[in-house]
């Protein structure tokens, strides 16, 4: 039965996880002000449509936002947590501690998007410059926020762009010192740590 449970838990989290993203980068196009008209932002609309439609008549906008597929992701995260822990060990713990946990892994996914959407920015830059792919798009109107502080205060070195490299160390310091930090001290167990 060990073996059953381990199983569930892995195809919860790995398709959870999956939507979890999916809802989670809704939110990130709306921050970012990404083109909706990109093929890929087309199916994250479609694929988060159906949950978040309830959501939106009850909760408000907030500085031009749709706070709804935050919320969302939130919730999301919170039933993926209660599921895990379910299975894991038969009970889902605090309510109160399974949203503080929701939240900090929320968080914590909000960074790896922009930290591996830099990496792909990167990549792109040296394998294909000026591409125009929807994706490569994407990245990009995903990057540009993070890395636009960064441009404004390191001078400029010609071609060469070294703002990456000082969003990839703050976004790592965050994960290390705020995010790790903040799961130890609210006792985060080991199982839902494999989920930020």
């Amino acid at each position: 039965m060990i073996g059953l449970n381990t199983a569930a838990v892995y195809v919860l989290q790995t398709l959870g996880s999956l939507y979890l993203l999916i809802v989670l980068l809704r939110f990130v196009l709306q921050l970012v002000r990404a083109n909706f008209y990109n093929p890929l932002c087309q199916f994250i609309v479609k694929a988060t449509q159906p949950l978040l439609k309830p959501l939106r008549r009850i909760i408000p906008s907030l500085f031009g936002l749709d706070m709804s597929s935050l919320v969302l992701a939130i919730l999301v995260q919170l039933a993926l947590m209660a599921l895990t822990l379910l299975l894991t060990y038969g009970t889902t713990g605090n309510p109160l501690q399974l949203l503080i946990w929701s939240i900090i892994g929320v968080t914590a996914l909000f960074l790896k998007i922009f930290f591996f959407a830099l990496i792909i920015s990167v990549i792109l830059s040296w394998v294909a410059p000026g591409s125009h792919n929807p994706g490569a798009e994407l990245v990009n109107q995903i990057c540009e926020p993070a890395l636009a502080p960064f441009r404004r205060i390191l001078p400029n070195l010609g071609g060469l762009d070294i703002s990456p490299i000082l969003a990839f160390m703050v976004l790592k310091l965050i994960d290390m010192l705020v995010i790790n930090n903040l799961a130890a001290m609210t006792m985060m167990p080991e199982i839902l740590r494999l989920l930020i």
